[in-house]
């Protein structure tokens, strides 16, 4: 099986067309699908994150410095060579590569801090409001280099939201770069290039547009029906022929979808941004675990319809409430709403398919 998931990303990453020799099974592909949180400065033979990479074949892993349910400031980070080693050793004990995520936007959004021994950073406000897309070039291409040494390979960032309310969380924690579509293109292009020219994915964020809502989906359901404006999805139709992964907001908008938010909406995820915008990259749900999803729907629902909306990277950042089991018991429900006929097997083989292409250009 592993052997076959390996031949399948050659034959992407050649740019060849071929069919392996085994079909991956079912948990394997699954378990592609999935970035998942877990506890640990170091990692060690007894460590359920290793458990899950090497056996049920886990797709990538999110990175925090804070334990949330713990209430503590440790977590996965401590030191720029503490943190290379422990992205090292769980690199090596995949046989697929592996999505190492965090995020990295800069200013407040900081998971690597000076604290731990890392440069300091410019928040998105900070290089909107310099609006010189070469001085965030060279901003971010300090971050993508600490990035680079650490072994992380997939940035949550940039934040292509416009800056449409003062009060909007986002917005007050200067995590966007302008209200003006024109502005966030330019200096979102520029932090994406600094990035993949260190080897480093990015995620646009957050789908179709967070900047206008009133609530902190982190707290609850966020509904921009009143608020959001057309001009919101510009920089997903400027960017997302460059962009790498495109990460989901759980947020209503009636006019789109009356009955689900965009990360569980077929009408948002595959109508507008795939059909309507032309992006065929992958699509990252935000976390699963935030209260706008948590709170409103079961875990076993966000699955099903996370994916038959089209997303392809369910990511459960396993942090707010911590449970060292997360990824068998999400394959367990996988696989049951498969075997049930809630999500079909052709879905899921579409999801991986992203995803292998997409890691194909993590091969040497």
């Amino acid at each position: 099986m592993k052997k076959a998931i390996m031949c399948l990303l050659a034959g992407m990453c050649c740019g060849c067309s071929f069919i392996p020799v085994e079909e991956p099974s079912l948990t394997a592909k699954i378990g592609q699908i999935l970035m998942v949180g877990f506890r640990g400065e170091t990692v060690d033979e007894s460590s359920p994150v290793l458990r899950d990479i090497r056996e049920l074949n886990l797709g990538g892993v999110i990175l925090f410095d804070v334990d949330v349910a713990l209430g503590e400031s440790r977590r996965n980070i401590r030191s720029p060579e503490q943190l290379a080693q422990l992205t090292s050793t769980l690199q090596s004990s995949a046989t697929t590569p592996l999505l190492i995520a965090i995020d990295q936007e800069g200013g407040r959004v900081n998971r690597l801090k000076p604290e731990y021994g890392f440069p300091s950073t410019s928040s998105h406000q900070e290089l909107g409001e310099k609006n010189d897309p070469a001085f965030t070039y060279q901003e971010t291409r300090q971050l993508a280099e600490a990035l680079h040494s650490a072994g992380i390979n997939l940035n949550l960032a940039p934040v292509v939201d416009l800056s449409v309310r003062p009060d909007n969380f986002i917005v007050k924690k200067e995590r966007t770069f302008s209200a003006a579509s024109d502005a966030v293109i330019h200096h979102a292009a520029r932090f994406m290039q600094a990035h993949h020219d260190k080897g480093i994915f990015c995620v646009l964020k957050h789908f179709p547009g967070h900047g206008s809502s009133m609530t902190d989906s982190h707290l609850g359901l966020a509904d921009v029906t009143a608020t959001w404006s057309r001009r919101e999805l510009e920089p997903y139709r400027a960017l997302c022929k460059t962009a790498d992964v495109v990460m989901t907001a759980h947020v209503f908008h009636r006019g789109f979808d009356p009955d689900w938010p965009a990360t569980l909406s077929e009408k948002i995820i595959t109508g507008v941004l795939r059909n309507q915008l032309g992006y065929d990259g992958v699509v990252m749900s935000d976390d699963l675990g935030m209260k706008a999803i948590a709170d409103h729907y079961g875990f076993e629902t966000a699955l099903e319809r996370a994916l038959n909306a089209g997303v392809d990277l369910i990511l459960v950042a396993n942090n707010t409430d911590y449970d060292p089991d997360i990824v068998p018991v999400t394959i367990r429900i996988i696989i049951g709403l498969v075997e049930s006929g809630g999500v079909s097997e052709d879905r899921i083989d579409e999801a991986f398919r992203r995803v292998s292409r997409l890691k194909s250009h993590l091969l040497p």
